[in-house]
């Protein structure tokens, strides 16, 4: 039996298709939301207005306001001094995952109740209970969990969605490929077996590979022709939707490991990878992992799809290898300094978290 499991299924609410966000009014009045704040991105927010036409027009006090493009605690302190400042009862995101994130912070800040309109499909960052944090200048700077708080819904429309960069969806696409290989040696441990969230979890997960493995390529072409396909729609959910439930069903046992772990390593230490968005380095991490698994028939059964969807297969692809021996070891504590490594049963240490890294750079690179 399992003690410490935090369930955290999603959002209260969960609409994606033609029209859901014509819904929203609704359930702004099921909430008693009379001052609210929207949050929003750029271009992504030049782009949802249109369809944001009967929440704009509502009768209400709505607060429009630009964060500044990082999931930061200053942001994430400035938008709560602007919640606080304004009476604001209810918090809308419009945007990607770091708006989501930097949204959920500061609800958890000022206890606000928050709703999300994803505007791509990068990332699961609209479901899950996690606010990934950088600091001011976009370097990792950890995260911070919020089990006990959820949206109030998380609405969408795929016509919104799929006129977005796709190389965001692409990157989506890597992130969501992590959750089955960080959670699996884990939950293929006998412990595990007769749990039922840890196993409700590990079906996600397994459900996140083979749609991605199968759907993705041509979900990305019909993507680029603008084709609201059922590929498209099932890719575009399974990224920021069933991508979530992973870890909330299995939390610390399915949430992340390696990949993201050297994800967050090589964001704090290589200012040179900022140019890489999140599900790209993500990519690179899985390999790290495979790799500190020793599996590199797995390795080569992915090379194809990574390569067709030009994907980092190692350091050396980023530019950022070889490195410095100080900022090979500043990683490497990183690394091995978050618990949910540990978590795999295989040997973690300095020792074999170095030698995977270096073994992979020379594997690819053969």
């Amino acid at each position: 039996m399992l003690n410490d499991l935090n369930v955290k299924v999603g959002p209260q609410f969960y609409r994606y298709s033609e029209g859901a966000i014509d819904s929203i009014p609704e359930l702004l009045q099921e909430h008693a939301a009379s001052r609210i704040l929207i949050m929003h991105g750029g271009i992504s927010w030049e782009k949802a207005k249109p369809f944001l036409t009967k929440v704009m027009n509502l009768d209400k006090e709505i607060i429009y306001e630009q964060y500044n493009g990082e999931c930061s605690y200053n942001e994430g302190y400035r938008i709560a001094e602007i919640i606080k400042k304004n009476n604001v009862d209810f918090v809308i995101g419009v945007g990607g995952g770091k708006l989501s994130d930097v949204v959920l912070y500061a609800s958890h800040l000022t206890n606000t109740q928050f709703g999300l309109i994803p505007t791509l499909a990068s990332n699961c960052a609209p479901w899950a209970p996690l606010s990934v944090m950088y600091k001011d200048n976009g370097l990792a700077e950890g995260k911070s969990e919020h089990v006990k708080r959820q949206a109030a819904f998380l609405v969408t429309d795929p016509a919104l969605v799929i006129d977005s960069p796709v190389n965001y969806f692409i990157a989506g696409i890597a992130d969501t490929l992590a959750k089955w290989y960080e959670s699996d040696l884990i939950l293929e441990q006998e412990k595990f077996r007769d749990e039922p969230f840890p196993q409700m979890a590990r079906f996600a997960a397994r459900m996140c590979k083979e749609k991605v493995l199968k759907e993705s390529e041509k979900a990305i072409k019909d993507m680029k022709a603008q084709n609201i396909s059922d590929e498209f729609i099932h890719i575009s959910e399974i990224i920021f939707a069933i991508a979530g439930l992973v870890g909330g069903l299995g939390d610390k046992y399915a949430r992340n490991t390696a990949a993201h772990a050297i994800h967050d390593a090589i964001s704090a230490y290589l200012p040179e990878v900022h140019d890489y968005l999140h599900g790209e380095k993500v990519a690179y991490g899985i390999f790290y992992q495979l790799a500190l698994e020793k599996k590199w028939a797995t390795i080569d059964e992915l090379i194809p799809f990574y390569e067709s969807l030009h994907l980092p297969k190692s350091l050396t692809e980023m530019g950022v290898y070889p490195m410095s021996e100080s900022t090979l070891k500043n990683i490497i504590q990183l690394i091995n300094s978050k618990k949910k490594v540990h978590l795999l049963p295989v040997q973690i240490n300095k020792e074999t978290l170095t030698t995977a890294l270096i073994d992979l750079e020379n594997y690819i690179n053969k």
